[in-house]
C-alpha cells in the first residue's frame, strides 16, 4: 500500500520526533487529522492474558479511575470484542449509539505477538479509513516494540496486579515477546506463576539458519529458584550468542551451576531447528518429555534423560534427533503442567481440541485451563512453549499479524 495514501511514513517520523511515551497521542493526532476520529485509545492486553487495560496516551488521569499516563482499571477479556480482535486478528466494526459515528477495534500485533489492540472512534467508517486504521495499528506496534526500551511506561501499563521481587526477576528472564512468527514456523509460550515462584522460564531466538528453543525449571520457590534461574539463563544465552552447538550450551549451563549454584539444580531441554532442511535437535536434562502432535496422533517424544543440570555425572550431553516434519505442532513444557491438580488436564486432549488455533491463542488456552483446574493457586510454575513447524512449503501466513490464512480460505 502506497505511503502517499495513509501517511505513514509522517506517523513514522512523528512518533520518532516525539517523546517515548507520546506514541499513543502521536497517532491519535493522525487519525484525527485524517479521518476525522473524536476518539483513540490503545488496550494493552496484560500479561496473564485475561484483561486489557485503556491506555489515552494524555499525560494525566482524569478523575475516572484512570491513573498516571491515562492508564483505566482493566477490562475483562474473555467474551469481549477485544478478545475477538486478538483470537481472529481481523478488525471489528460497529455503529455507535445514536448513530454519531463508528467504533473500529484493530489488532496490534507484531511478528504474531499481541500488544493489544487500537479502539478508534470517527464519523465515517468507509473502506478507506479502516485500511488508515489497521495500517495504523500495524505501525503502532512497531513503534510500541522500539519505544518500550526507552520507558517502563508500557510494561507497567501489562500489570494489573502488584508483582513480587522474585516475579520481577522471572519475567526479566522470559523473551520480550511471547510468540514469533515466520514463514516456516510459529513459537509461542506461556507462563502462569505459582503463588510462589517456581523459577520456570523459556526462551527462543532465530538467526539465518536455525531457530533456538530452550524451556527450564530452576529447583526452589521465590528470590532463590528466580536467582537460580537468571544463573541458569545467563550461561545459555551466553554460550547460545557466541555460537556454540547444544551440547555446548548445556555443558555451559551445567558448569555454570556446579561453579555457582551452591548445590542446586534445575532441569531443562534445549533444542534447536535447522530451517534450511528443517531438522532438529535437543537435549533433555531431566525435563519432562515433550508431546509432538502430528495429525490426530498426539505422543510423547522418546528422549534419553540426561541428569539436570548442577548434578555430577560421568555422562556427557549429547544432543539426540527430532523427527519434525510440516504440519507437527510440538509442546515442551515443565513439570507444573502434571503436577497434584494440573494431573488432572489432559494435555493431549487439549492439544487435539485446540489444533486449529493459532498457537499463541493454544498456549494461553493450554496454561487457563490448567490455572483453572488449580482454582488459580499453583503449587509450581505452569510454564509451555508450542511450536508450530511449517517446513519449506509453509501455508499462507501473515507473520505481521498472525492471521492464518489457510485457516480462514478453509472456512469461507
Amino acid at each position: 500500500m502506497a505511503d502517499e495514501g495513509f501517511g505513514l511514513g509522517k506517523l513514522l517520523t512523528a512518533a520518532e520526533e516525539a517523546p517515548p511515551v507520546e506514541s499513543v497521542g502521536v497517532v491519535a493526532r493522525h487519525l484525527e487529522q485524517r479521518f476525522g476520529a473524536f476518539s483513540v485509545s490503545f488496550l494493552f492486553a496484560d500479561i496473564v492474558g485475561r484483561e486489557v487495560v485503556r491506555f489515552t496516551g494524555d499525560s494525566g488521569g482524569d478523575g475516572k479511575g484512570e491513573g498516571p499516563g491515562g492508564r483505566s482499571a482493566g477490562i475483562a477479556l474473555p467474551g469481549s470484542i477485544y478478545e475477538g480482535v486478538l483470537r481472529t486478528q481481523a478488525p471489528h466494526v460497529e455503529e455507535l449509539e445514536g448513530g454519531i459515528g463508528h467504533r473500529a477495534v484493530a489488532p496490534v500485533t507484531n511478528r504474531g505477538d499481541c500488544l493489544g489492540v487500537l479502539e478508534v472512534s470517527l464519523p465515517g467508517a468507509d473502506d478507506e479509513a479502516l485500511r488508515g486504521i489497521e495500517e495504523a495499528a500495524h505501525a503502532l506496534a512497531y513503534i510500541i516494540v522500539t519505544d518500550r526500551r526507552f520507558t517502563d511506561l508500557y510494561h507497567w501499563g501489562r500489570r494489573t496486579t502488584r508483582v513480587s521481587l522474585a516475579a520481577e526477576i522471572q519475567h526479566q528472564l522470559l523473551p520480550s515477546a511471547s510468540c514469533c512468527e515466520a514463514a516456516a514456523f510459529t513459537v509461542a509460550g506461556a507462563l502462569v506463576p505459582a503463588d510462589q515462584i517456581g523459577g520456570d522460564t523459556y526462551d527462543y531466538a532465530l538467526d539465518r539458519e536455525l531457530l533456538h528453543l530452550s524451556i527450564t525449571d530452576a529447583m526452589g520457590h521465590e528470590v532463590d529458584s528466580a536467582l537460580l534461574a537468571t544463573l541458569l539463563m545467563g550461561a545459555l544465552r551466553g554460550a547460545r550468542r557466541a555460537g556454540e552447538g547444544l551440547t555446548e550450551q548445556a555443558t555451559r549451563a551445567h558448569d555454570a551451576l556446579l561453579a555457582h549454584g551452591r548445590g542446586a539444580m534445575a532441569t531443562g531441554q534445549l533444542m534447536f531447528v535447522d530451517l534450511e532442511r528443517g531438522e532438529a535437535q535437543i537435549v533433555n536434562a531431566g525435563h519432562p518429555r515433550p508431546l509432538l502432535m502430528r495429525g490426530d496422533e498426539v505422543e510423547e517424544v522418546p528422549l534419553f534423560p540426561h541428569l539436570p543440570f548442577g548434578i555430577p555425572s560421568p555422562i556427557p550431553y549429547e544432543a539426540q534427533k527430532l523427527d519434525l516434519r510440516p504440519g507437527d505442532r510440538l509442546l515442551l513444557l515443565t513439570d507444573g503442567m502434571q503436577e497434584r491438580q494440573a494431573a488432572d488436564v489432559d494435555l493431549g486432549a487439549l492439544l487435539r481440541e485446540t489444533r486449529e488455533l493459532h498457537p499463541r491463542e493454544a498456549a494461553r488456552r493450554i496454561t487457563g485451563t490448567v490455572f483453572d483446574v488449580c482454582r488459580g493457586h499453583l503449587r509450581d510454575d505452569a510454564t509451555i512453549l508450542l511450536l508450530d513447524w511449517r517446513g519449506s512449503e509453509p501455508r499462507s501466513r501473515r507473520a505481521t499479524s498472525g492471521a492464518d490464512t489457510t485457516a480462514a480460505s478453509r472456512a469461507d
